[in-house]
């Protein structure tokens, strides 16, 4: 097993980690009885999580991912990527959750008009990215990477541990790549606004300091300047028929 994976996936389990997840499961809670394919679902740590009160499939291209996957709760796993995608028949979902994933996918493009087809009309499409401006400020100012910030500024590329070069895109991208009218921008919602310019990391194991963190994170998560700082944006497409 890779060590950077098996570093990752404790990672999850640290406050920075269940800050994201909190955050996320929040703004999807309205989420109930529907049935819901979750793409790239990785540890299966949000699959698992809506399968609670969900019929969720779950797809995921990296099988020691799936070996070490969550699954407390009750959702059908698929190893794969695009191919098993388009396995699905058009309308086949209420909701489509796709996070952290298309940074890294060659075939991101094809990818979303799969979305937009297997999705039913008013169903609503799930997409968390990572925020360029947000990773710069986490450059600068939480890991005094100056250096970084600057590469990332001048349109360069910079790679993870674990998941190798982050492509980023913005949602100007992802309005081309649907190219359909029957795909509106519901919302846009900001993530880890302030988190992750905490540099006392010991403080964030403090338990109260996390709730009043979640409760500011929460408030400023659909302000305007607040989502164009955050380290990851939350879009939510809708198809309208």
């Amino acid at each position: 097993m890779d060590n950077d994976l098996k570093t990752y996936f404790e990672n999850t389990k640290k406050p920075w980690g269940v800050l994201f997840y909190k955050v996320v499961w929040e703004q999807l809670s309205y989420i109930v009885n529907s049935k819901v394919l979750d793409f790239g679902s990785g540890f299966g740590i949000t699959a698992n999580h809506l399968a609670k009160n969900n019929d969720v499939v779950a797809i995921e291209p990296n099988a020691d991912m799936v070996m070490m996957r969550i699954e407390e709760n009750n959702y059908h796993q698929i190893i794969g990527g695009i191919e098993e995608l388009r396995c699905f028949k058009d309308s086949s979902f209420d909701y489509v959750v796709c996070h952290n994933v298309l940074e890294y996918a060659k075939e991101r493009k094809d990818i979303l008009k799969e979305f937009c087809r297997v999705i039913k009309p008013n169903g609503v499409i799930s997409i968390v990215k990572h925020n360029r401006a947000g990773r710069i400020m986490q450059k600068a100012i939480f890991e005094n990477n100056l250096d970084e910030a600057i590469s990332i500024i001048n349109g360069e590329t910079i790679d993870t541990i674990s998941f190798g070069r982050i492509n980023y895109y913005e949602l100007t991208d992802i309005i081309e790549w649907v190219n359909t009218t029957s795909i509106h921008i519901d919302k846009v919602l900001g993530i880890r606004t302030f988190w992750g310019l905490q540099q006392n990391n010991k403080i964030k194991y403090n338990k109260a300091w996390q709730e009043k963190m979640f409760e500011l994170e929460m408030k400023v998560s659909d302000i305007d300047d607040f989502i164009k700082i955050s380290f990851f944006n939350h879009i939510l497409l809708r198809k309208v028929f």
